[in-house]
């Protein structure tokens, strides 16, 4: 019974609402204001630039390849020996 009563008592009060907002963490701010290195997927200007007028074609494009849009970062100059769950940038003992 007093389950119950406790049980419709949570449910007939109000949720509490958060007064103060989540403080941002540095990694938020550097992260927003740092640009990608490798430039990102984001196009760096729109598609189209306003609406295109009455009989003018369209002209299309082909895509680069995905070497060109996406090139692979230049290898380092040494690698060091993998650690224990460590798999980027390494290489495996016994490697050349």
């Amino acid at each position: 019974m007093k389950l119950m009563l406790l049980a419709a008592l949570a449910v007939a009060m109000p949720a509490v609402a958060q007064e103060t907002p989540a403080p941002q963490t540095a990694a938020t701010t550097d992260a927003a204001t740092t640009p990608d290195p490798v430039g990102g997927y984001q196009p760096s200007q729109p598609a189209l630039s306003g609406t295109p007028q009455p009989g003018v074609k369209p002209t299309f494009v082909q895509a680069p390849s995905p070497d060109q849009a996406f090139p692979p970062p230049p290898p380092l100059a040494k690698y060091p020996i993998c650690k224990r769950g460590q798999f980027d940038k390494c290489m495996q003992r016994g490697g050349r």
